[in-house]
Parts: C-alpha cells; structure tokens; sequence
C-alpha cells in the first residue's frame, strides 16, 4: 500500500509538472517535448490503476504518433518563439474583469472537484458500478461496437485539423 501510494505521488508530480512545462515554456518546441514526462507520467498512473493496454497505447499513440504530428506542425508553422511582450500587455484578457471572471471560474471548479473528490466514499469508489475491461478483446469489441460512431468522429476531426494546418501553412509561405 505505501509502495503504490509514493508511486502514485510521484508519478501524478511527474504529470502536473509535464503540463506546467508545456503551458509555462515560450518555445513551442520545448513544450511539445515537455508534453512526453506528461505522457510518461500518465501511463505511469495506468499501470498504477492495472491497464498495462491503456498505458503502453498512451505511449505509443500519444507519445510518440501524436507528438511527432505536434511537432511537425509547429515546425511548419515556424513558430520558433511567442514574442509578444507589447501584445501581452494591451490584450484585453489581462485587464481586471477577465482576469476575475477567470479567478471566479477556477474557484468555483476547485469547489466542484473538491465535491465530488468528498462524496466519492458516498458512491463506493470509482469503477463500482460497470465491470472494468479486462482484456484487449473486451476493450476492442466494446470500442467497435458501443463507440464506433465516437471513434470514426473523432478520427475525422484529427484528419481535419491536419489538412487545416497545411492550408494555414500554405497561405502563411505565399
């Protein structure tokens, strides 16, 4: 129990700073490679929760077939660095209203997180109400059947996004 406690900790700090790294860097590029502790940090967390399948599939879709599409596109776009000093300053989302509209929005979601995290032990856990997948088969057989209009909608949406970055990039180099 302290073993999968004090890895759970490490791996879930290795995830939060993954994504610190990712939003806080002003190179695109060193975000996109920051992404991959995140990446590593979750599957982390999966083998924790006993999805060996899901955790090797977050490394090898995620890290490494969605990264390389992050990190072509940025280096297509040639976006080398978010040089904006003058433009961060006069941008209307740092003036006093949005910023505590925003302050307002987050407290109110830690208030909801905090909610639901209490009454969890109410409910009995998390997963107690379905079975989990546990097995490749079953996990396929229900993502091809119950989430198949799901997963072709969102494959399209992917290929929609690419062709809309190499128009984006076309017009950009003409």
């Amino acid at each position: 129990m302290a073993f999968d406690l004090i890895a759970f900790y490490v791996f879930a700090a290795i995830t939060v700073l993954g994504a610190l790294a990712v939003v806080g860097q002003r190179n695109p590029v060193y975000s996109v490679v920051a992404i991959v502790g995140s990446f590593c940090g979750l599957s982390g967390l999966y083998v924790l929760l006993e999805a060996p399948f899901v955790a090797v599939v977050q490394i090898i879709i995620y890290a490494g077939a969605i990264l390389v599409l992050f990190l072509f596109t940025v280096m297509l776009l040639n976006a080398t660095r978010e040089d904006g000093a003058e433009w961060d300053r006069s941008h209307p989302y740092y003036r006093p209203g949005p910023t505590r509209i925003g302050g307002v929005l987050a407290v109110v979601l830690l208030g909801q997180l905090l909610w639901a995290m209490t009454h969890i032990a109410d409910t009995g856990g998390i997963g107690e109400q379905q079975p989990a997948a546990s097995s490749v088969r079953l996990l396929g057989r229900v993502l091809f059947t119950d989430y198949m209009f799901a997963f072709e909608v969102t494959s399209i949406l992917i290929i929609a996004a690419m062709v809309g970055a190499v128009v984006l990039a076309g017009r950009k180099g003409n």
